[in-house]
């Protein structure tokens, strides 16, 4: 971490909660390269660190680059997976849909951004606009 981002390492107190290697999935016999799993007790330091990570495009550890990503719990994938369908229709109609962090729909109308966290309050939002009614009507 503080080969990669001095700064952060001096803003937060940075804890890890648990660190192991895994082996390699195709051939467990083989020594490198091997996946990392580092758990982190607050889900902000990984966010700050997976941002920093994609503004700097180049992680190395040991002076070899090494690529970070998110690995979510099976709850947020779950989440992510029942926000699809809207998000494919939303996308082929071009209202720029994002999927924030954790399971967070967000998508771009009349100029606005708007943000639904469940489909419940998404719904309620799209009875009050008609062209997304009509869109949606079928998926809520």
């Amino acid at each position: 971490m503080t080969e990669n981002f001095p700064h952060l390492v001096k803003e937060m107190d940075l804890q890890v909660q648990e660190a192991r290697r895994t082996p390699n999935k195709r051939n467990p016999k083989r020594t490198t390269p091997r996946y990392i799993i580092i758990k982190m007790p607050r889900a902000k330091d990984k966010e700050r660190i997976l941002k920093a990570a994609r503004e700097r495009k180049s992680v190395t550890y040991k002076k070899v680059p090494i690529r970070l990503s998110a690995d979510f719990s099976t709850e947020t994938l779950q989440a992510r997976r029942e926000w699809q369908e809207i998000f494919k229709v939303m996308n082929t109609k071009n209202l720029q849909p994002r999927l924030l962090y954790p399971a967070k729909l967000s998508f771009r109308t009349e100029g606005q951004i708007k943000s639904f966290t469940d489909k419940e309050k998404l719904k309620e939002f799209i009875t009050t606009k008609p062209g997304l009614y009509e869109m949606l009507k079928g998926i809520l």
